[in-house]
């Protein structure tokens, strides 16, 4: 369940950035730097707050948008980037999707949805594996 939790963070997103993308700055082909500020933990008896130490998530997540990629800001040792395998433009939103396999030996492989408004660079991501799901909060900008 930590493997999941960490690789969630993976994905993410730590404390508000006071500035939002621009409608005009919001390019794929740069890169992003988001900030979690919520996440709740979910399973079939409902959700839970819990903080980012743990769920084992980064402070802040780098979305690589051209090299399609994420990873944590501050790089972790062993840790690789996770794929963006979709990415597409609706309704002012930028939506991101991946999935992770996770740590070897452990059945801890997830799928993952970020949505970033393109107004005002919110950020909402989700994340579901075996019986939990993660929902996280947060704000990006243009790097």
């Amino acid at each position: 369940m930590r493997s999941v939790k960490l690789l969630i963070g993976i994905i993410c997103v730590l404390t508000m950035l006071p500035l939002a993308i621009r409608a005009a700055e919001f390019d794929t082909s740069k890169p992003l730097l988001c900030s979690i500020t919520d996440v709740k933990e979910c399973t079939e008896d409902g959700c839970q707050k819990r903080s980012l130490q743990e769920v084992a998530m980064p402070e802040f997540l780098k979305f690589d948008l051209p090299n399609k990629n994420v990873t944590p800001a501050s790089p972790i040792k062993g840790r690789q980037p996770t794929s963006i395998k979709e990415m597409e433009r609706i309704e002012g939103k930028l939506i991101l999707q991946g999935a992770e396999q996770g740590a070897d030996k452990v059945r801890d492989g997830l799928g993952w949805t970020a949505a970033i408004s393109e107004e005002n660079g919110k950020l909402i991501f989700t994340a579901s594996g075996d019986e939990v799901a993660f929902v996280a909060f947060g704000t990006c900008v243009a790097q």
